[in-house]
């Protein structure tokens, strides 16, 4: 089976890093690796590739940044020459990006069959442009690989036959776990002057509603600004959001190489790799977020979760993880960390089938779906020669 698997931003590349190694071990799989560029420059896209240990992409689209519209209607258009040039049995797409939905889009139009890798998820919130592609990306798949039951359940209500559904676990997870000896060694603590044992919560912030309206942005900084008297809040900004971090007066830069993190402060970083990322969050005394990706993330390394918006996509985080939906009000905000702050962790199990063998699962699911397909056309040749004798 020829497989183009398609990646565009920095969550995108984190699911691909271990599937992509999966595939090109198995003689069945003949893989093209292809970057739309949505995430182009070296810090969004070219240290996570190093980080993940990911070769470099066979192409690259080079889209670069522009509206919902026009990143995907340029993927659209860069893409479908290459697929109908290369003809591929099956193209692979990942998470809820701009990318994912036009690549599928391109392929159904070509008559080229597509999988969609974290399917099902749903946030029932259509203000969201992650949802609506999702749900145009889970309407035109053949094949949909679920991360856990609320995806399955999901799928079924809006009528996707049940044998194109498949619960396999979650890539994020076989990322993290394959790349702990990397994040655990990083010197993120020594670059910044953490000293062994110091608290410290992290925070990340990108979704459109909570950083492209100035108010809400405001409302949520004047509740970190109340939590960073009490510990620092390393604050890793996405490059969307430093011109508004640089209008704060609270906000100071990292340390330099040799002092020490002050007591309390909101610390403004530069965007990190992910295996510093990782390493910052595996200590972290709690994690503020809006993503989903660091909502499964800290739900397997066993640390405390606040998630910044009222609903989720990933409703077993809440279930069976660390997560709480706090919202945007800030006094709910701020309550939730201090409660967070006093309380004792309660250990959890992690999900079912998170456990690192999800590219595995999903390996063996394209090989017997491409047995079955070589199968069902020995059996239509074999039909036809009779036809002819």
């Amino acid at each position: 089976m020829n497989i183009a698997l398609i990646a565009g931003a920095r969550p995108n590349f984190v699911k691909i890093a271990p599937l992509l190694k999966e595939l090109r071990s198995r003689p069945a799989f003949r893989t093209t690796l292809i970057h739309t560029g949505q995430h182009y420059d070296d810090v969004m896209s070219g240290r996570f590739f190093r980080d993940l240990e990911i070769d470099p992409p066979d192409v690259n689209l080079s889209v670069g940044s522009g509206s919902h519209a026009e990143q995907t209607a340029e993927v659209m258009r860069r893409l479908e020459p290459l697929l109908a040039e290369r003809r591929p049995g099956l193209v692979l797409v990942v998470g809820d990006v701009n990318s994912t939905v036009a690549a599928a889009i391109t392929a159904v139009k070509l008559g080229i069959r597509v999988g969609h890798i974290e399917a099902g998820l749903r946030s029932f919130d259509r203000a969201m442009p992650e949802e609506i592609n999702r749900i145009l990306t889970d309407s035109i798949a053949h094949m949909h690989f679920v991360t856990e039951e609320s995806g399955w359940q999901n799928l079924l209500r809006e009528g996707v036959p049940l044998e194109s559904i498949h619960l396999v676990g979650n890539l994020m997870i076989d990322a993290l776990e394959a790349a702990r000896p990397r994040w655990e060694a990083s010197t993120i603590f020594e670059d910044l002057g953490l000293e062994p044992g110091r608290p410290f919560a992290l925070l990340t912030l990108h979704r459109p509603s909570n950083v492209d309206d100035g108010r809400a942005f405001g409302r949520l900084m004047g509740a970190i600004d109340e939590l960073s008297e009490i510990l620092p809040i390393l604050f890793p900004a996405h490059p969307r959001v430093f011109p508004r971090l640089a209008t704060r007066r609270s906000a100071r830069p990292a340390p330099a190489r040799g002092e020490t993190m002050p007591e309390s402060g909101l610390v403004a970083l530069e965007p990190l790799g992910y295996l510093d990322c990782i390493a910052l969050m595996s200590r972290a005394r709690f994690v503020l977020t809006d993503s989903g990706g660091i909502q499964e993330e800290t739900t397997v390394l066993g640390v405390p979760c606040l998630t910044l918006r009222s609903g989720t996509e990933r409703p077993v985080t809440v279930t069976s993880g660390t997560n709480t939906l706090v919202g945007s009000d800030p006094a709910r905000i701020v309550e939730e960390a201090l409660w967070t702050l006093i309380s004792k962790p309660r250990p959890k199990s992690p999900p079912p089938l998170w456990d690192g063998r999800a590219a595995e699962r999903i390996a063996q699911v394209l090989e017997t779906a491409a047995a079955g397909r070589s199968e069902a056309a020995g059996a239509a040749a074999a039909r036809g020669q009779r036809e002819v004798r």
